[in-house]
């Protein structure tokens, strides 16, 4: 019997290297592919232990992915995206902190480079598969009954990242397997063993870039002023762009009560400031909807939402206004919604789809 061919997005991190020997081990003909982001400027904070995905520590990835397919007996391929992610990720990043919005640029990622253009490039290439697989904690389905591909949350909910996979289409999530998603990261860990990958004990890759995202920022803002609630100045800043709604740190301020980020005017280059209480909301206007396990709502509905991706699910009421936003209504005031932030819409383990807040 002739087995599907699989491509695996290796990392060079333990959970794609189990993915690709799950998958060998089960017969299938595997394929590594991976992307070349980093250029060599830019962010310096990286570790050899713990490191972002972008950043000088791709190097020590590339070789550790090298390692692996060695191991496995299996071919890999490697792809420069460099541009297309300085250009997609890098520059909206900067662009959406700028205007005073809080980006997720490995939701962005995920949906346009690494199972996006990435593919399409391996494609290209001439490389023949029937599907693609990574090493996200995720579950997919085809619903018979929609007509449409499901993407699930993850057995183990403490590792699961569908918040990250949420804005994949349909034509996506047709082709891509998550073979990790009926796993926990302890069982992973233990197949890493079993299979005595050269990565068994690699530390977790910390998001986007080690060091915090400011070092891409450098140099391009203009300080600012500070403001209170009445409009008063109260202080200075360095630039809006290195602030996002409910920050505290980096303000440089004191008083009585701690003071939070509130309101970000990126015309005026301002900030305002007020208490905690000031950053609760009861709603949240959603945009720029991807919708998964359904086409689009046409009438209020009861859902779970996170607003953010270690946040915790809240019930809220969706209404849909028009076909292209959301009303999303939380049965309790959410603090420090942020625009810009993704909302990911669940029914239970079922991601209903995504959007972006206005």
């Amino acid at each position: 019997m002739i087995m599907p061919k699989v491509l695996v997005a290796l990392s060079g991190g333990v959970d794609s290297a189990v993915t690709a020997a799950l998958l060998k081990d089960d017969g299938y003909e595997v394929t590594g592919i991976m992307m070349k982001i980093y250029k060599g400027h830019g962010p310096t904070a990286d570790t050899r232990t713990r490191h972002g995905c972008y950043g000088p520590g791709e190097s020590e990835d590339i070789e550790d992915a090298r390692k692996v397919a060695e191991k496995l007996d299996i071919p890999l391929e490697i792809f420069d995206l460099s541009r297309e992610y300085e250009s997609d990720i890098l520059g909206y990043f900067e662009a959406e902190y700028q205007a005073g919005r809080t980006p997720n640029p490995c939701i962005r990622c995920n949906q346009g480079i690494k199972l996006g253009i990435l593919i399409d490039r391996a494609r290209s290439s001439g490389l023949d598969f029937d599907f693609v697989a990574t090493g996200h904690y995720a579950r997919s389905e085809y619903d018979n009954l929609s007509g449409r591909y499901q993407l699930l949350r993850a057995r183990d909910l403490n590792k699961d990242q569908t918040y990250f996979l949420s804005s994949l289409s349909q034509d996506q999530l047709k082709i891509i397997r998550f073979p990790l998603g009926e796993l926990t990261k302890e069982e992973v860990r233990g197949l890493a063993e079993k299979y005595e990958l050269p990565v068994a004990d690699k530390a977790e890759s910390q998001n986007f870039i080690a060091g915090g995202y400011g070092q891409l920022l450098k140099g391009k803002t203009d300080n600012g002023l500070i403001l209170d609630a009445n409009g008063k100045q109260v202080g200075t800043h360095p630039g809006v762009a290195f602030f996002t709604i409910g920050q505290r740190h980096g303000l440089g301020l004191s008083g009585a009560e701690p003071l939070y980020v509130t309101e970000i005017d990126p015309i005026r280059n301002s900030l305002t400031v007020g208490d905690k209480v000031s950053l609760m909301r009861s709603s949240v206007l959603v945009q720029d909807l991807n919708w998964i396990s359904v086409e689009r709502i046409k009438v209020r509905l009861g859902a779970g939402v996170k607003i953010r991706s270690s946040g915790k699910m809240v019930s809220v009421l969706l209404e849909p206004e028009g076909t292209d936003r959301v009303m999303v209504l939380f049965k309790e005031p959410q603090i420090a919604p942020a625009p810009g932030q993704t909302v990911v819409f669940y029914d239970d383990d079922r991601v209903l789809g995504s959007g972006v807040m206005t």
